[in-house]
């Protein structure tokens, strides 16, 4: 399967598209356009907001656009990250979709070999930074426990009405954080599957792909997502109700878009070991009957060409 998802990697036709953040404040943009559009870009998208904010839905909507053999151009590293994690974060996700990124003004490009080594100095960096910054967190408990004080937060303590709302504050704004920092990872499977596919089918394609989530907390998420303005109020329709025979094909269909590699026989083999019986009787599933249930589920629309 590996030397599939090459092969089709070494296939993809390569398009170049950019990407170009203008900050609020910044009223002259034309020059990250112009050397985009220099660079050979076939898409722009534009974004505007500060490097601090979170909230970059352009970005997110763009992350999840690009396929493999694509290359995401950026005029330079802060355009596109807010700090080193953050972009070696949105990079490792996009090598393992077999997407590369290039910074014009920076000696990075994951398709060369330089490109890569600057990556792993980067990498280095990062994980520097966070051992600096445990330690430093480390001596700071160390150091007020010496002198008497309670670590934790003194309102917390005593209950305090305002700490109780400061830190349920806080943490909704984390939670939203972490939703928006992972959202190219999850969110277009969901925009690929709701709501003609029922939301035990979207979470099983997705921890399928290595995620962990459940329906209540995925629905949680895309709730969240959604009043934010981030993601799309159709995701959160009723699904439409078929009637209990159409299981296998929603299955199937949950299958194939976990992995369009696999072939006939490979979901006939994970339907055995799943211990679902064939729809038209028999021991063992044939890739004729799988074939049977995609053809349905494409015409019913649950996957899409």
């Amino acid at each position: 399967m590996a030397k599939r998802q090459a092969d089709n990697r070494s296939q993809a036709p390569r398009r170049l598209i950019g990407y170009a953040r203008i900050s609020s404040d910044d009223q002259v943009h034309d020059a990250q356009m112009d050397e985009l559009r220099t660079a050979g870009c076939e898409r722009i998208f534009r974004e505007h907001g500060s490097g601090t904010s979170r909230a970059r839905p352009v970005l997110t909507r763009l992350l999840g656009e690009l396929t493999a053999g694509d290359v995401l151009v950026v005029v330079r590293l802060d355009r596109l990250a807010r700090s080193v994690s953050h972009l070696l974060q949105v990079i490792e996700d996009l090598e393992e979709r077999g997407v590369h990124f290039r910074s014009i003004r920076d000696p990075i490009d994951t398709a060369t070999p330089q490109g890569m080594f600057s990556l792993q100095v980067l990498g280095a960096v990062a994980q520097l930074e966070r051992a600096l910054i445990a330690e430093r967190t480390r001596a700071g408990i160390k150091a007020a426990k010496a002198r008497g004080k309670l670590p934790g937060n003194p309102g917390l303590r005593e209950r305090r009405p305002d700490a109780i709302r400061a830190v349920s504050k806080a943490r909704e704004k984390l939670y939203l954080d972490e939703l928006i920092s992972s959202a190219q990872t999850w969110l277009p499977t969901v925009r690929q599957m709701r709501p003609l596919h029922t939301w035990d089918n979207v979470v099983r394609v997705l921890n399928r792909r290595g995620h962990d989530w459940t329906v209540e907390r995925l629905r949680r998420a895309v709730h969240r997502m959604v009043r934010e303005k981030l993601a799309e109020p159709e995701l959160l329709a009723r699904s439409p109700r078929r009637g209990p025979e159409d299981h296998l094909m929603k299955l199937v269909a949950a299958i194939a878009i976990a992995d369009p590699d696999l072939s006939l026989r490979d979901i006939a083999t994970q339907l055995d070991q799943m211990g679902e019986r064939p729809a038209r009787g028999g021991r063992k599933w044939q890739p004729s009957s799988v074939r049977h249930l995609l053809d349905e589920a494409h015409r019913f629309g649950l996957i899409r060409h």
